[in-house]
């Protein structure tokens, strides 16, 4: 006996939560590793290892948040909690190889695609193990179309996703890539589950009704909490990230204002300026240093 299976038992909560945790995950990750990818980051491996957490937890959490909608008629649904954890651990090691691909070697047109399929890759892997988590009565199975447009769109949005943050600047790039890894995400999940059968070994008797959602609020806590602090960071003290831009000290002819530049030759400039520091030796003891006239070496300043 098939189970009917209906992911909207809550309506559209769970899809629009799911696509906000994805969102705000894809947001954070790559603001932390967007000057790693395009090759100027300071400590650059702790902006990776950042952002592969970051991207992983938001990855893992749209996953679980949008599970909690997920119901079978005829059954109840359990998680278990080793696999499921298993799944975020795998997702982040394969999300994190994709960023260190990039990160590491450049972002050229063939580590784009390698580092996008590794990350496409880690965000299916984090579905289907999630998947396979769950505990039923009965035995759960996927088309093979629907495994291959999942994991077609994950991977295509990964590698958009990672080309848009090293090759564009500034808050409408940043927002493209990370609504894009954010509804690549949601929507992976949904085709997914769209080509999943359940055959019941053992039908309940009473079926339907809404999911028990206990399994996984616990689960939901130790990720989410790690996103809303990386938010909080990232809009209170941005320069806390790694790789973000050092303060610089407001230099004091940004306060005084431009000095005017000189309408005399070059080469005058350059003698007064060494009549000025043989002066300025000989007045404190020094021996006064042979002056050369007329040069017009760059490195004479």
């Amino acid at each position: 006996m098939q189970g009917t299976v209906n992911g909207f038992s809550y309506g559209l909560v769970t899809p629009v939560a799911a696509f906000l945790a994805a969102g705000l995950g894809g947001a954070l990750g790559l603001r932390c590793v967007a000057p790693a990818l395009r090759g100027r980051g300071r400590r650059r491996p702790a902006a990776l290892v950042l952002g592969t957490l970051t991207l992983g937890c938001g990855v893992w959490t749209s996953h679980t948040v949008a599970m909690t909608g997920f119901a079978v008629d005829g059954t109840s649904v359990g998680y278990d909690t080793v696999t499921m954890f298993a799944s975020l651990a795998v997702g982040l090691l394969m999300i994190g190889a994709g960023l260190f691909v990039v990160g590491q070697r450049g972002a050229s047109r063939m580590n784009l695609v390698s580092g996008g399929t590794l990350t496409g890759l880690g965000i299916a892997s984090t579905h289907y193990l999630g998947m396979a988590g769950m505990q039923l009565d009965g035995m759960v199975e996927y088309s093979t179309p629907t495994v291959v447009g999942a994991v077609a769109v994950g991977v295509a949005a990964s590698v958009a996703a990672l080309y848009t943050t090293s090759r564009y600047r500034g808050v409408p790039g940043a927002l493209a890539a990370a609504g894009c890894l954010g509804l690549a995400t949601t929507a992976m999940h949904y085709i997914a589950m769209a080509g999943a059968t359940i055959d019941l070994t053992s039908p309940a008797a009473a079926g339907g009704g809404r999911p028990d959602a206990g399994d996984l609020l616990p689960m939901l806590a130790g990720p989410a909490a790690f996103l809303v602090v990386a938010a909080a960071v990232a809009l209170g003290r941005p320069r806390l990230l790694p790789g973000a831009a050092p303060h610089r000290a407001t230099a004091p002819e940004a306060v005084r204002g431009p000095v005017p530049r000189s309408r005399e030759p070059l080469p005058v400039q350059r003698a007064r300026t060494r009549r000025h520091h043989t002066a300025a030796g000989a007045a404190r003891g020094r021996a006064p240093q042979p002056v050369r006239g007329g040069s017009t070496d760059l490195h004479d300043w």
